[in-house]
C-alpha cells in the first residue's frame, strides 16, 4: 500500500511524500517540519516524534497539549534534526522522503504481509541516512497493540522468518519475547527458532 500511495504521489508530481499510518493524527508543524528538514537533507529517511494517545483522548484541534514523544525514539527540538545510526529504530507510522530520495531507495519489499517487520527492512534496504526531526510531531491514536491480536501472531512470526532470512538476525525481538512468555510463540534466538506456539 505504501508502494502504490507514493507510485500514485510521484505521478501527480511530488517531490516530497508524507507516510502517516492511518491510525496516527498529523500535529500542525508534521508537513512543515518535513518540508524543512527535506531542504536540509533531501537524501535522507526523515522519521519526527510520535506520542501515543492515552485511552478516551479523542481527534481534537488541540494535540499539542497532549505531546508526549514515545521515550523509546529520539525527540529533537523543534527545528532540529538528529542523524541516527541505528536504522533498525525506524518506524513507518510517520515519515518522510524526497521523490528523489525514494526512488534511489527502492520502496518497501513486497513479500511481507500483514504486520511487522517490513519497516526496518525498508530502513536498511533503502541506503538512506535516518534523521529525526524535532517538530514534526505525529499522534498515534488509542488501542491495543496489534501484536498482542492472536490474528496478527502467524503474521508476525511469518514476517520475523522473512526478515531473518533476508538479514540474518530477528526483528522485533523484543515482541518475540513477549509473545514467547505468554506462550503464544517459541522464541530461541539462540537456536534461530521462532514458531507459533
Amino acid at each position: 500500500a505504501r508502494n502504490a500511495g507514493a507510485g500514485a504521489a510521484l505521478a501527480g508530481g511530488a517531490t516530497l511524500l508524507v507516510f502517516l499510518d492511518v491510525d496516527c493524527l498529523p500535529g500542525d508543524g508534521l508537513v512543515d517540519g518535513y518540508l524543512r528538514a527535506a531542504a536540509r537533507r533531501p537524501d535522507a529517511l526523515l522519521c519526527g516524534p510520535v506520542t501515543y494517545l492515552p485511552a478516551g483522548v479523542l481527534p481534537e484541534r488541540d494535540l499539542y497539549r497532549h505531546t508526549d514523544p514515545h521515550p523509546a525514539r529520539p525527540a529533537p527540538a523543534d527545528g532540529a534534526l538528529v542523524a541516527e545510526p541505528r536504522r533498525e529504530l525506524f518506524w513507518s507510522l510517520s515519515f518522510a522522503v524526497t521523490a528523489d530520495a525514494w526512488r534511489a531507495g527502492g520502496g518497501f519489499c513486497e513479500d511481507y504481509a500483514g504486520y511487522g517487520g517490513e519497516d526496518t527492512d525498508f530502513a536498511l534496504s533503502c541506503g538512506l541516512d535516518l534523521v529525526w526531526v524535532g517538530g514534526a510531531h505525529a499522534y498515534h491514536q488509542h488501542h491495543p497493540p496489534a501484536r498482542t491480536d492472536p490474528a496478527r501472531i502467524a503474521e508476525i512470526v511469518g514476517n520475523a522468518r522473512l526478515f531473518h532470512d533476508r538479514w540474518g538476525w530477528w526483528p522485533m525481538a523484543g515482541w518475540l519475547r513477549e509473545l514467547h512468555a505468554t506462550g503464544a510463540v517459541e522464541f530461541d534466538p539462540v537456536r534461530d527458532v521462532l514458531r507459533v506456539g
